[in-house]
């Protein structure tokens, strides 16, 4: 499912127009990535959770010349679903 596919089915569902719901997505995504940069989680109780992750340095192998190269250490997104989300997809 991509964006337009889930603003059409929150349409078909609701009475907001296809605009005001891609603003509410549009604004959600926003603040999450927000938070996210501010090193704060995001809880959807039930749902599940948005935080960020820490990865050490490590060093790596280029996969065409087979040469080692350093990859840095960096702060990846991660979501854990929840504990409600876990069991509607079992």
């Amino acid at each position: 499912m991509n964006k337009d596919m889930l603003v059409s089915s929150i349409n078909e569902k609701t009475d907001l127009s296809k605009k005001d719901i891609e603003l509410v997505i549009d604004t959600m995504t926003d603040v999450i990535t927000k938070a996210l940069q501010g090193g704060d989680k995001v809880t959807f109780t039930g749902f599940g959770t948005f935080r960020i992750s820490d990865r050490a340095a490590r060093e790596g192998i280029n996969p065409q010349t087979k040469e080692k190269i350093q990859i840095p250490a960096m702060k990846v997104p991660k979501f854990t679903a929840g504990k409600a989300l876990k069991e509607a997809v079992k």
